[in-house]
Formats: structure tokens, sequence, C-alpha cells
């Protein structure tokens, strides 16, 4: 599914228009965004849990020419399902 098709999908569930689903979507990801930059932790309690976790600079290599690369710290974000998102698709 793309965003498009989101944005389709919620034009139709809720009756919104095109324009204002699209909007809602971008609100709720930047929602997402800010409270990771904030928190570190977003929980949409039953679908899933946003985290961010602080990666340390490391050293690896290239996998083709074997030579030393250096990977600078970042910030990876990951995403645990929820009891509700696991239990639908089992």
């Amino acid at each position: 599914m793309t965003k498009n098709d989101l944005v389709s999908f919620i034009a139709e569930e809720t009756g919104l228009t095109k324009a204002d689903s699209t909007r809602a979507l971008e609100a709720m990801m930047n929602g997402v965004i800010e409270g990771l930059k904030k928190e570190g932790k977003v929980t949409l309690t039953g679908f899933c849990t946003f985290a961010s976790k602080k990666k340390e600079a490391k050293t690896g290599r290239n996998p083709r020419t074997g030579e030393t690369v250096k990977i600078p710290a970042r910030v990876a974000v990951t995403i645990k399902a929820g009891s509700k998102l696991k239990d639908a698709l089992n």
C-alpha cells in the first residue's frame, strides 16, 4: 500500500476529502516524528510502538573490496507491533 492508497482508504472510511485525509495523515506522521525527537518513544496502544535508539560510530567493512569504512553515529528507529496488529495478521 502506498501513501496515496492510504489517503484514499482514509477518505473512504471517514468521509473526509482526499485533501483533508492527506493533511490528517501528514499531521499523524509529523506527530510521530516530534514524539520521537522529544521523548524517544511513541506508543499507539495495541497497534505499535516507535522507538529511537542512538547508535555509536563504528568501523565496518566493504564486503566487495574488504576495505575498512567508518560508519558515523546516527539515530535508528525501531517499530514493534502491538497485540491488535499481531492478532489481525494471524
